[in-house]
C-alpha cells in the first residue's frame, strides 16, 4: 500500500522509514550492551569477599536446618520407607 508521495506503508499508518529507524536504534542498542559487557572486567576482591561470606552463612543455616531433629527424623524416615519398598 503507498501514500499518496509514494511511500510503502504497513498498515498502521506508518512507512517504511519507521521500521528502518527502529532497525538501526536497536541495532545501536546491542552494540551498547556488548561494549558495557566487554568492559566489565569480573569481580573486584571486596565482591569476592562479600560473596564468599554470604555463602558461608547460608551453608551454616543449611546445615543448622538440616541437623535438626525435625529434619533429620524426617529424612530418616524417607530413606527407610525407600530402603524397605518392595520390588
Amino acid at each position: 500500500m503507498t501514500d499518496h508521495g509514494g511511500a510503502r506503508q504497513d498498515g498502521t499508518g506508518r512507512g517504511e522509514e519507521a521500521g528502518v529507524t527502529l532497525k538501526v536504534r536497536l541495532r545501536g542498542w546491542w552494540r551498547a550492551r556488548r561494549t558495557a559487557a566487554r568492559r566489565d572486567g569480573g569481580m573486584t576482591t571486596s565482591e569476592y569477599a562479600v560473596g564468599t561470606i554470604a555463602a558461608a552463612a547460608f551453608a551454616a543455616v543449611l546445615y543448622k536446618i538440616v541437623t535438626s531433629g525435625a529434619v533429620s527424623g524426617a529424612l530418616e524416615s524417607v530413606i527407610g520407607k525407600a530402603l524397605d519398598a518392595p520390588f
